[in-house]
């Protein structure tokens, strides 16, 4: 199992006990969505040195971490788990990291995106109605097949076209993800 070089930013312990089950890592936990100032600042010293991995469950608290460090680490990297890959085995439990399976979690880390700046913005609000991904019945759904194609962590239709731009998706591969989708 090869070394990942960047520090994986995730929420809790048992989100590190998984990953390091599928990895050879180091990571840093937010513990909550609460992030307070001193570990805001030790990422920051971490993307620096070594960089760093953004690596949070897919709800809605994981999102709010995931947004609050790309605004205090604008070049992190961010690695996505499937939300139908990450439900708990018991029903009392919620969605996680933790709960994914090692092969995911690898899958995942594989497919990191980086934000970017200068997204392209080849994808317009046009292309998103015309894919039925945003102003239609069933948008949520085809949405949801989207994001897991693309591997960009479901957003919400307002969020679509700026995570779409953030991670510089390109028309090429949103067009293959819609055929996919239509198949």
């Amino acid at each position: 199992m090869d070394k990942i070089k960047e520090v994986i930013v995730v929420e809790g312990r048992d989100d590190t006990k998984r990953i390091k089950q599928a990895v050879d890592c180091d990571t840093i936990e937010t513990r909550g969505s609460a992030i307070d100032d001193d570990t805001i600042a030790l990422i920051k010293k971490l993307d620096q040195q070594r960089g760093v991995i953004v690596f949070t469950d897919p709800d809605f608290n994981g999102e709010r971490i995931r947004k609050i460090i790309t605004q205090a680490v604008p070049n992190a990297k961010h690695a996505f788990v499937d939300r139908k890959k990450s439900v708990p085995t018991k029903s009392d439990g919620s969605l996680g990291v933790e709960h994914a399976s090692v092969e995911t979690i690898r899958e995942a880390l594989m497919n990191v995106y980086t934000a970017s700046d200068d997204a392209a913005g080849e994808i317009t609000l046009a292309d998103l109605k015309d894919a039925r991904v945003i102003n239609d019945p069933y948008a949520k759904t085809r949405r949801t097949q989207l994001c897991d194609i693309l591997k960009i962590g479901y957003v919400n239709g307002k969020q679509l076209h700026k995570r779409l731009e953030m991670f510089s998706i390109t028309k090429t591969d949103f067009d293959n993800a819609v055929n996919q989708i239509k198949e």
